[in-house]
């Protein structure tokens, strides 16, 4: 008899320690899936509006539309040579161009930044806005407001 409740006794505590293994696994696969959701969403746009702020520089800053794609673009002069820095989505993820204003490269030669459900932007005035798409985007509006260097005169 005591042998049978000694086993009983085991066998409840191997049970207990696996269902805790169990449920905590499931807590911890919950707990992954939505901080990548939300990495995806906040990091795009977090990547835009540092981008937006390095180059806000009179006139450098503006939204396009080129290949049906709404692109943001930045420009920059270095060493008297013009560079534009185009970030936009296509094919399921961010993607940024850094390149030569005449060097002929177009969308489909840019990087692939970051997987997500989309971006756009629109421009209206010096009030950029981008928008991340999906349960977990979001939407960011920058106010472009550098006068470049008359600003800091």
């Amino acid at each position: 008899m005591n042998l049978l409740f000694t086993m009983l006794l085991f066998l409840v505590f191997v049970l207990c320690a696996l269902f805790t293994v169990l449920i905590g696994g499931k807590v911890y696969e919950n707990i992954n899936s939505r901080i990548e959701e939300n990495y995806s969403g906040q990091v795009v746009l977090n990547y835009v509006a540092n981008k937006v702020r390095q180059g806000d520089k009179a006139g450098s800053v503006s939204v396009k539309d080129m290949e049906g794609i709404r692109v943001l673009e930045l420009t920059q002069e270095i060493n008297g040579n013009s560079y534009v820095t185009w970030i936009y989505y296509r094919d399921g993820a961010v993607r940024e161009l850094f390149t030569d204003s005449e060097s002929g490269l177009g969308l489909g030669d840019g990087l692939e930044i970051i997987e997500c459900d989309g971006l756009t932007f629109s421009q209206d005035g010096s009030v950029l806005k981008a928008e991340a798409a999906g349960k977990t985007g979001g939407t960011l509006f920058l106010n472009v407001r550098s006068g470049g260097v008359e600003d800091e005169e």
